[in-house]
């Protein structure tokens, strides 16, 4: 059984956005392992677990329309914001899933197929007893070393001073990457990391490598 790393989140929906959750394109993390390679028709393969709005994943995904870049969250209304922006914009290197991102990575992404991961500030649970709500675990960690290729980058942030020493201390114990503490990766802003700032917290950013050993 997963343990849910998320807390759920549910705005009010517009028609519009409720037409959007129906979109056939959108897909959901359980069922039979996807075919990438026709899905995104070659390109390497960005995941992004948590995505919030989407108006941040959106641009990134038109501005760099070589990439493909399949995404994931819980939150229903910035899935339909998401989906909203895609046909909008005419965007088709994107895939968006509504729902857990460990769920999609054990059952429908296959082994050795992610060329980069970004998790830009994941629920950081701050009470000890819910720390084993983490998504960066020794498990989840060797999940994505195995849906990775060998020189796939992984790219964290958090603003929790407490989860980053643990996020450091998990991966760095792991066989499977290479890597510490980096500059700022090229983000935008979003409304959570600028409130972070203003509350004087530090946003800690690393970066990590998939190493080629099995």
């Amino acid at each position: 059984m997963t343990i849910r790393t998320y807390k759920g989140r549910r705005g009010r929906l517009t028609d519009r956005q409720l037409v959007a959750l129906q979109d056939p394109a959108l897909l959901r993390p359980e069922g039979s392992q996807l075919d990438l390679g026709e899905l995104f028709t070659g390109r390497p393969i960005t995941l992004e677990i948590g995505f919030g709005s989407g108006r941040r994943t959106a641009d990134i995904a038109q501005a760099e329309p070589d990439r493909a870049f399949l995404v994931a969250d819980v939150f229903t209304t910035g899935v339909a914001d998401l989906m909203i922006a895609i046909r909008e914009r005419n965007l088709n290197n994107i895939a968006v899933v509504h729902g857990d991102a460990l769920v999609l990575l054990q059952e429908r992404v296959p082994t050795a197929a992610l060329h980069a991961v970004r998790t830009w500030f994941p629920d950081p649970w701050p009470k000890a007893r819910h720390h084993k709500r983490r998504l960066i675990n020794a498990a989840n960690v060797a999940l994505l070393a195995d849906r990775c290729l060998p020189g796939a980058v992984w790219e964290l942030a958090t603003d929790d001073a407490d989860y980053a020493q643990q996020m450091r201390q998990v991966i760095e114990q792991s066989p499977w990457w290479s890597g510490g503490r980096a500059e700022r990766a090229a983000r935008a802003l979003t409304h959570y990391e600028e409130r972070a700032l203003q509350a004087g917290r530090t946003v800690t950013d690393l970066r990590y490598r998939r190493l080629a050993v099995t």
